[in-house]
Formats: structure tokens, C-alpha cells, sequence
């Protein structure tokens, strides 16, 4: 089979599954309880394997012929449109369907025991199949129109599985905030394709890339503002600002659907769409600088967030606004390996932050409050373990992975130099925050005095919830259709929620050693035919500024560390004191930098204004009174008239035929 052969597999694969489950849903009564689960679970295990299938094929050939398209039928061909169901298999798109459906199968393999006893567990997985078939389709389209329709779906998946639990409130805002937000950055893919094809008259990739030098000048307008407007739709897909409120709120999902949604799926699309559109961009200088600098400011505003939030789930998903951050600089100042490495080796220990985050909030009976917690270290010594492993990761700790990948993009970016160093800057204030808030959730949460639910378990009885409670506003629940489960599982008991969180442990320990900076290129040689045309993508040897670069990324992590060390552990009052000392900053920050406001102040409620002028004024006046009212009561004095004439009385009927005639005869004679 050909590599484009096992990119097709790689997409029926979920898709199947998706099909199987919901066509069984309503039988799985009948079934054993985590039917549907394994069937998910083996159906993203088969696009895994097709993947591996294709990484086998495509390093079979030649590294100029890496780039395989393959087309099932044309869709539409009109108007100068030639829309093609085809994909793109090359060493991108092969990287991004190996990191997503590796991660994905341990993620449905830890949801097997997370959602066991949750009345919604078949819908949950065919949801959750639904979303990688999205994610792959989104990656290894060949083409615009299949990008947009990918892009669609991973939307309407993520609106699905937010609002999984659509009993509850919040998780329906949450949901219907998300695919809003979303939406906005459909538009603005839709209409930078649209720019594009406008002048390339193409839309399949490659043609595109081969045309745009020659009907683009370098920085021209319309470059431009196709390239900015596809920097729209990746910042909302990938929650960069101000287009990032609907990812803490996100949270409302169950957490493996976090883990997803934050490791494997939908926040890394935004980071594959700038590298995927590389030679557009490299057109288009301003919009390249737009996503250096709008990366840079997300990772430092999320990391000040993550300093104060105390919804565990929270800060992780503000960690992950603050690495996609990193990520979104590292492409879009040219470090396309540098980004999608770290893309990499986040995928795993931001996966496994969230399992193990997870097992932490079963042990609690579904609170998240870091304010609630402590003590845990003893009682779940494997929960532990993961999280810090995967807080050391994060922190970019050697020799865990992030020190790797998170230390190359800033090497990249300083190298560019000029203005560049400003980034370089912040990038390490952000490292200093993700280790400050990263061991702050661990010396929270697993040290210091055990909480009643830590004692509990050490007695050998996990802590049982008598009256469910929503734990974001307290609001009692039940357990039925539409709510969370009664079961609250930890990894300690389940056994495919240790497997899959001991998987990602390994990776977050030594998936980093794949590429050490400039001292081997196993991902830059992988991707080199992909961006073969990019300026920049040069392979280097040693610098100084490289010694200088992982000696100070080691050293912030672990200032960060002892600074959380001495607040959170040798003097835990400190941050209360800090808090009323710095008040202003402390606000701001736990306000989310006003942005929910300010969009409810700038965007929302002018909108709303509008529309309810618009209806009590143009649309009752206009379209009711006058445009519908108006005919209809035009319309029924004729139909009044009409009737008041056919009376029955033969002298009217005479005098209206002598009326007609008259009138025939005056025109006849007006026109002689």
C-alpha cells in the first residue's frame, strides 16, 4: 500500500468508529458496559497503526518525493473551482497524525475507567472518535476546502464534548462560548482563503505554494491580509488573545475531553496552520511579526493568570495557552521544527497533567479547588508521580522533554535578533511563571497537611459524595442522563488509567532526547522536505548563544521551583501576604486581565443593543408594518373592494361592462 493508502485508513478509522457506536448506542444495553469504549479505543489504535504504516512508506522514498497527494473524487467543478477530496501526505502532515492519534489512544483508553459508570458513556466515545476524525481530517487535507470542513468539525466536536454534560449550565455556556468563538475564527480562514484563491485561482495546497511567488509581491497588500485573516482562524482555534475566553471555560468537560481538546486536538491546529501555510506567510513579513508578538503576550498574560487561578483544571489550561503561545512564536518567526517539536513533547505531559489531574479530582469526590486539597502524596503515590514528572516537563526541566523543545524555540527566536530579543525576553519571564504555578498546584495539592478526602484514602476508603455538587458554582446535581457520574475513579484503582498515564510518563521523560538543539536533527531532518523552501530552515551547529540559552532556561525552572518552595512550603503565608500587599495586580489577574469584559462591553451588548433597536424599530416599522403589514393591507382592501361588487344585482354588473368598454374605447382613441 502506498502512503496515501494509509492516510485514507487513518481517517476511516474513526470515522467507522464514530458510525459503530452511534449506530449501537441504543443497544448497549445489552452489551457489556465498556463496550463502546473499546471499540473507540481500537479504532484510534488502527489510525495510529496506519500512521506508523505511513511514516514507514513515506521514509521508503526519495526525501523530494515526500510531498503525495491522493484525490477520491471532485467534489465541485465550476466557476473556475476545481474543490477535490484529496489529502496531503508528507513528513508534516505524517508528524501531526502520529502525535495525534498516539495521544488520542491513550486518552481514550484512560476515559474507559474515568466515564465507566457515566449514563452517557457510548455517546461520550463516539463524540470523542468524532473529534480525532476531525483533527485528522483538519491535518491531512489536501486542499482549502477540506482544511475549512475539518476545521468545522473540530468545532462542532468541541461544542459536543464541552457541553458533554448539558445538564449542567455552565457546561452550555461553556460549549456555546467556545463554538462562537470559534465561529469568528472560521470566518476569518474562509475569508482568507478567499483572498488566496482569488488571485492563485487554486485551491489544492501545493498548487497554491507554487503560485503564490509569482502573483504575490513580497508584502503586498493582499498577501497581507490573506495571511492575517488565516492568523484569525488560528487564534481562535489555538486561544491566543484575545480569542483565548472560551478555553478555561472549556474546563466544564469532562477531563479527558480536556486532555484532548489541550494535548492532542484543536489547540495545536492554529500552530499546524502556520506551518502547513509556511510559504504564504514568508510573503507576508507583518502578518509573521502579528503572530511572534500575539504569541509572545499570550504565554506571559496566561502565565500571570496561572499564578493566581485556584480551579486546578484551570491553571493547567492556562499553562497550555502559554505553551501554544511558545509555539505559535516558534512558527511564526521560522522555527517551524523548534514549534512542532514542542507541539510534540507537550502533547504528552500536558495529556498526562490533565489524567493526573483527573485522578486527583476523583480522590476529592469532583472538587477542583486547589484551596481544598492537600496532603496527597502519600495516599496516591502514582498520581503523584505523573504529576511531576509531567510539572517538571512543563517546566522545562533537563532532562525532561520541555527543556528540549521550549529552550530551541527561544534559541530561534534570539537569533532573528533586532526586536526579536524583546520575545526572547518573555518567553523566560513566561518559563519563570510555568514553573512558579506549576509546583504551586503540586505543593498544594500533595503536600503539606492531608484534607479529610487525603486521610480517607490512606485508610484504605476512597471519599464518597452523598449530594453531588456542581464545582464550579455548588448548585446540587443529580447523577442521571445529562450530569456526571456517581463513580469517581482514581489511577491508583484503575488499570488502563495507570497504563495510559505510565505511557505519557515515558514520553515526558525522553521524548525530548529526540532532538537535543543542534547537537542532533532527527525532527529537522524528518520535516526538511516539508518547509525545503523556507528561508531560514537551516540546520545549525553549536552557538553560544545555545550554551547560554538551556543554562538559563535550567536555571528559571528551577528558580521558579524554589520560589514555589519557599511560598507554598516553608512559609505558606506568604502568597496572602503578597496578595494584599500587590492588590492591583492581584485583581488583574484574577479578573483574566478584564478580557471577558471587555468583549461583553465592546462586542456583546453593543450587539445585543443593536439588535433589539433593530427589532423595535426597522424590522416593526419596516419589514412588519409596512412591507408585510403593508401588503397585506393592500391586499385585503382589494379583496373588500372585489366583494362589494359582487353583489348580485344585474344593473352593477351592466354598468361595469359599459365602464370597461368606455375605457377600451378611450385608450384605442388616445392612441390614434
Amino acid at each position: 500500500m502506498s502512503a496515501t493508502t494509509f492516510g485514507w485508513l487513518c481517517l476511516a478509522c474513526p470515522l467507522v468508529g464514530t458510525l459503530v457506536i452511534a449506530a449501537l448506542y441504543p443497544k448497549l444495553a445489552s452489551l457489556p458496559s465498556q463496550t463502546a469504549g473499546w471499540i473507540a479505543t481500537g479504532a484510534i489504535f488502527l489510525a495510529f497503526l496506519a500512521a506508523l504504516g505511513a511514516l514507514i512508506k513515506l521514509q521508503g522514498l526519495s526525501p523530494s518525493h515526500r510531498e503525495t497527494t491522493s484525490s477520491l473524487w471532485s467534489y465541485a467543478v465550476t466557476a473556475g473551482v476545481n474543490a477535490r477530496m484529496s489529502i496531503l501526505v508528507d513528513p508534516l502532515s505524517v508528524f501531526m497524525i502520529l502525535v495525534v492519534s498516539g495521544v488520542s489512544t491513550l486518552i481514550h483508553l484512560y476515559s474507559i475507567s474515568y466515564m465507566d459508570r457515566d449514563r452517557g458513556f457510548g455517546r461520550y466515545f463516539s463524540y470523542l472518535n468524532f473529534f480525532v476524525f476531525s483533527m485528522l481530517l483538519l491535518v491531512l487535507a489536501g486542499n482549502f476546502l477540506l482544511l475549512i470542513v475539518g476545521w468545522a468539525f473540530v468545532g462542532a466536536a468541541s461544542y459536543l464534548l464541552i457541553s458533554f454534560w448539558y445538564r449542567r449550565t455552565t457546561a452550555t455556556r461553556a460549549g456555546i462560548k467556545a463554538f462562537v468563538i470559534n465561529v469568528v475564527g472560521d470566518v476569518g480562514l474562509v475569508l482568507g482563503t478567499f483572498f488566496i484563491f482569488n488571485h492563485t485561482h487554486t485551491l489544492e495546497f501545493l498548487a497554491t505554494f507554487h503560485a503564490a511567488p509569482h502573483v504575490f509581491s513580497k508584502g503586498s497588500g493582499a498577501i497581507t491580509a490573506g495571511c492575517i485573516l488565516l492568523l484569525v482562524g488560528a487564534f481562535a482555534k489555538s486561544a491566543q488573545i484575545p480569542l483565548h475566553t472560551w478555553l478555561p471555560d472549556a474546563m466544564e468537560g469532562p477531563t479527558p475531553v480536556s486532555s484532548l481538546i489541550h494535548a492532542a486536538t484543536m489547540v495545536t491546529a492554529g500552530v499546524y496552520l502556520i506551518a502547513r501555510m509556511h510559504p504564504l506567510f514568508e510573503l507576508a513579513p507583518a502578518a509573521q511579526d502579528t503572530g511572534a508578538i500575539v504569541g509572545a503576550l499570550t504565554l506571559f498574560i496566561a502565565g500571570t493568570i496561572g499564578l493566581v487561578a485556584t480551579d486546578i483544571k484551570r491553571v493547567i489550561a492556562y499553562s497550555t495557552m502559554s505553551q501554544i503561545g511558545y509555539m505559535i512564536m516558534g512558527v511564526s518567526v521560522g522555527a517551524y521544527a523548534a514549534g512542532l517539536f514542542h507541539l510534540m513533547t507537550h502533547a504528552f505531559f500536558k495529556a498526562l497533567l490533565f489524567m493526573a489531574a483527573g485522578s486527583l479530582i476523583g480522590a476529592m469526590g469532583g472538587e477542583q479547588s486547589l484551596n481544598r486539597m492537600g496532603g496527597f502524596r502519600k495516599a496516591m503515590p502514582f498520581t503523584y508521580a505523573s504529576f511531576l514528572i509531567g510539572g517538571l516537563a512543563l517546566s522545562g526541566i533537563p532532562p525532561f522533554s520541555g527543556f528540549f523543545s521550549k529552550d530551541e524555540i527561544l534559541l530561534v527566536t534570539v537569533e532573528r535578533g533586532g526586536w526579536h530579543w524583546a520575545l526572547y525576553v518573555i518567553g523566560y519571564i513566561g518559563a519563570l511563571f510555568t514553573a512558579l504555578y506549576t509546583f504551586r498546584m503540586i505543593f498544594r495539592a500533595f503536600h503539606g497537611e492531608p484534607v479529610t478526602e487525603a486521610r480517607e484514602l490512606m485508610a484504605g476508603h476512597q471519599h464518597h459524595v452523598d449530594v453531588p455538587t456542581n464545582p464550579a458554582t455548588g448548585e446540587e446535581e443529580d447523577t442521571e442522563v445529562g450530569f456526571p457520574g456517581p463513580a469517581h475513579t482514581i489511577a491508583e484503582n484503575a488499570w488502563p488509567m495507570r497504563i495510559a498515564m505510565g505511557m505519557l510518563a515515558l514520553g515526558a521523560i525522553g521524548l525530548g532526547l529526540l532532538q537535543i538543539p543542534r547537537t542532533d536533527f532527527v525532527i529537522d531532518h524528518f520535516l526538511a522536505p516539508t518547509f525545503a523552501g523556507a528561508s531560514g530552515y537551516t540546520i545549525h551547529e553549536h552557538t553560544a548563544k545555545l550554551a547560554l540559552g538551556l543554562s538559563l532556561g535550567t536555571l528559571v525552572g528551577l528558580a521558579g521551583i524554589a520560589l514555589a518552595y519557599r511560598i507554598w512550603v516553608l512559609r505558606p503565608g506568604t502568597s496572602a501576604a503578597a496578595q494584599s500587599r500587590l492588590g492591583l495586580l492581584y485583581a488583574l489577574f484574577s479578573n483574566k486581565w478584564y478580557f471577558d469584559e471587555m468583549i461583553d462591553g465592546l462586542i456583546v451588548r453593543p450587539a445585543a443593543a443593536a439588535g433589539r433597536f433593530a427589532s423595535s424599530t426597522f424590522e416593526r416599522v419596516v419589514i412588519d408594518a409596512t412591507i408585510v403589514g403593508g401588503a397585506t393591507a393592500l391586499v385585503g382592501a382589494g379583496s373588500t373592494a372585489v366583494r362589494a361588487l359582487q353583489n348580485g344585482l344585474l344593473r352593477y354588473y351592466a354598468a361595469l361592462l359599459a365602464v370597461g368598454v368606455a375605457a377600451v374605447g378611450l385608450y384605442f382613441l388616445v392612441q390614434s
